[in-house]
């Protein structure tokens, strides 16, 4: 016998006017450490840089993904562990190992006839301004620097690489008007 449940009602809430800055939003940039990650660099005995992803994270990733969002990566580290992370997620832009993030999200941005008006990021230090200063919607993890939460429209709750991505790909959903669309899917 198949038991009937009710629909499920999203839990999450955000401010009307964050909604409507975050409207126009069809790609995202994000940095990597202390966004995507909590920050820490860890090493092997080897040299080898280990990295801690989160999964609610990833699966936000995906979800903004399926409601036509594009993520995008521009990090200034690069590391197979995080090439790996990026290639499960099904991540295809990405730019690796530069500091001068803008003309790296400017050249994405080309490739999907987008411009900045379009665009929203998640950084969290100085090399992400450029970037937070110019997009439609920026977001910052709790922990970011101060020169970096003062340009910021959205602060998450969450800690980086313990949800604070998810957070924003959320906010960014229910912007859209598929939040509640793939919640229900997911509660069937």
């Amino acid at each position: 016998m198949s038991v009937q449940l009710p629909p499920l009602s999203p839990a999450v809430n955000f401010a009307p006017e964050l909604l409507l800055l975050a409207q126009p939003v069809r790609v995202v940039f994000f940095d990597v450490d202390g966004v995507l990650t909590d920050g820490g660099l860890y090493f092997s005995e080897g040299g080898e840089t280990l990295k801690r992803f989160h999964t609610l994270d990833g699966h936000g990733i995906k979800l903004l993904q399926r409601a036509g969002v594009v993520p995008a990566v521009v990090s200034g580290r690069d590391s197979l562990a995080l090439r790996a992370r990026l290639s499960a997620l099904g991540v295809a832009h990405t730019r690796f190992g530069t500091e001068d993030k803008r003309p790296a999200a400017e050249a994405i941005l080309a490739e999907l006839n987008l411009d900045w008006s379009q665009a929203a990021a998640m950084g969290d230090d100085w090399p992400d301004l450029p970037v937070l200063r110019r997009v439609a919607f920026a977001c910052v993890p709790p922990t970011a620097h101060a020169e970096a939460l003062a340009v910021a429209h959205h602060v998450t709750r969450a800690l980086p690489g313990a949800g604070a991505v998810r957070e924003l790909c959320d906010l960014l959903l229910v912007a859209r008007g598929a939040y509640a669309g793939l919640l229900a899917e997911a509660g069937q």
